[in-house]
């Protein structure tokens, strides 16, 4: 039996049907699993199946518990195309892999799509009404909302920056207007929004099952592995893949994928000016600096949670680099450790003026549109020269970024949602979110 335990220590260990519905571990540590079903993902292979039955199977081949969740579920219910990813080729060795074509036009529809149906009804299953709380640097909360709009048994809040995302983004959550979903502007940063979601997470002060469906959620891990699995599948060769990174759920997930038999070579990492994976990568030490808005907002992070992960994979424990952390602003890997991380992944920062250019020369060469983050890694894939193919990750579609883009490519149609919005703006406190929270779900 798989058993989840937190990347800090704590004695307890969860099941698959108790950490779907779950936030942070009591020790503030984030769950993982101890083993999996089936230790070398490349054996399994999609022949005549779906890539929705494909993600079935690699779901059950992770914990076998998940197949009495999955099994009479659609994983995908908001997805009105196929959601088998799209491959486009650039070059003899770069590829790109489109993941926007979901609900949202968001790579985060893949995980939270299944985890929102999943949870939906286990929360049915154990007869409570689960209220999810979701801290958003642009797109995760619209997929967050997407996936538990129509849900009979969870409520929703989403935090996120206020006037720091592109208004696209914001209209996407913003403008779905039921009584389960709740926005909130917070006057901070992404960085403040996570903090209080996860102090939110860890007090509980609602007196109801309160869950995540941030990358803190390990089924996030799951619907992400999924797609570096059957990306995999399309090779006959091993492959390296280019992911902009923000919080690192997305290249973490290739890395566990990479851990458990995939052919992944080497992990890129693309920043944007707020570059403090770059600066991970490189030296072993996490230490944040003032998170500066740009035109990439997806990266505008400086304590990437699902980083917290890979420590543990790295040292065994991360209760002692958090520890360190918490205590004096920063904390650094061990030499072996770090080692190990420089083996595999790399990482190169782009501001603002460098994406931009980014984004018009792609254009010039390939007629092909990228939106802000996805710049990045196609640019990272078109620099590597390993002689082995890189993936580059398309993660949002350039209509969410269409001002930016129309500045570059002149012409650029810019998508507009007009529809009403509803929200209300908070300062960065606490008590006074969960007061409000506390007042809308009454």
């Amino acid at each position: 039996m798989v058993n989840y335990q937190s990347t800090r220590g704590w004695s307890e260990n969860l099941s698959f049907e108790d950490t779907v519905i779950s936030g942070l571990a009591p020790d503030k540590g984030l769950y993982l699993p101890d083993s999996t079903t089936l230790e070398n993902l490349s054996l399994l292979t999609q022949e005549d199946l779906s890539y929705e039955d494909f993600v079935k199977t690699i779901f059950i081949a992770l914990d076998k518990n998940s197949a009495s969740l999955i099994e009479d579920i659609s994983l995908y219910p908001g997805f009105e195309v196929d959601p088998t990813p799209v491959l486009k080729e650039l070059s003899d060795s770069a590829v790109v892999m489109e993941l926007f074509n979901g609900p949202t036009k968001s790579f985060k529809d893949y995980a939270l799509q299944p985890l929102g149906a999943i949870a939906n009804k286990r929360l049915s299953e154990i007869g409570e009404r689960g209220l999810v709380v979701v801290a958003t640097s642009g797109d995760t909360g619209s997929a967050a909302i997407q996936a538990v709009k129509e849900s009979e048994n969870i409520d929703i809040v989403v935090l996120h920056p206020a006037n720091k995302i592109s208004e696209y983004q914001r209209k996407q959550m913003t403008s779905v207007i039921q009584d389960n979903v709740f926005n909130i502007a917070v006057e901070g940063s992404y960085d403040d929004c996570q903090r209080i979601a996860k102090e939110l997470l860890q007090e509980n002060p609602f007196k109801r099952r309160i869950i995540s469906l941030n990358s803190i959620n390990w089924l996030r891990v799951m619907g992400q592995v999924s797609y570096y699995v059957w990306l995999t599948t399309q090779f006959s060769s091993p492959i390296n893949v280019a992911i902009p990174s923000g919080n690192f759920g997305n290249a973490y997930s290739a890395w566990f994928g990479r851990q458990h038999g995939l052919s992944i070579k080497n992990i890129l990492c693309s920043t944007n000016v707020n570059d403090v994976l770059r600066r991970f990568i490189e030296s072993g030490t996490l230490e944040p600096k003032e998170t500066h808005p740009s035109i990439a907002p997806s990266m505008d992070i400086q304590i990437p949670s699902s980083l917290e992960r890979l420590i543990f994979d790295l040292s065994g424990s991360a209760e002692h680099f958090y520890n360190t952390f918490s205590t004096t602003g920063d904390a650094t890997l061990e030499d072996d450790a770090l080692n190990t991380l420089k083996m595999i992944f790399s990482s190169e920062t782009f501001n603002d003026e460098e994406i931009k250019h980014k984004i018009g020369e792609l254009y010039k060469e390939f007629d092909y549109i990228f939106d802000p983050h996805t710049a990045t890694s196609v640019a990272m894939a078109l620099n590597n020269e390993d002689h082995i193919p890189t993936v580059a990750v398309a993660t949002a579609s350039p209509e969410k970024f269409g001002t930016v883009i129309n500045a570059v490519i002149e012409g650029y149609s810019i998508v507009s949602l007009d529809e009403k919005e509803e929200l209300v703006q908070l300062a960065v406190d606490k008590d006074i979110i969960a007061t409000e929270i506390k007042n809308f779900f009454k």
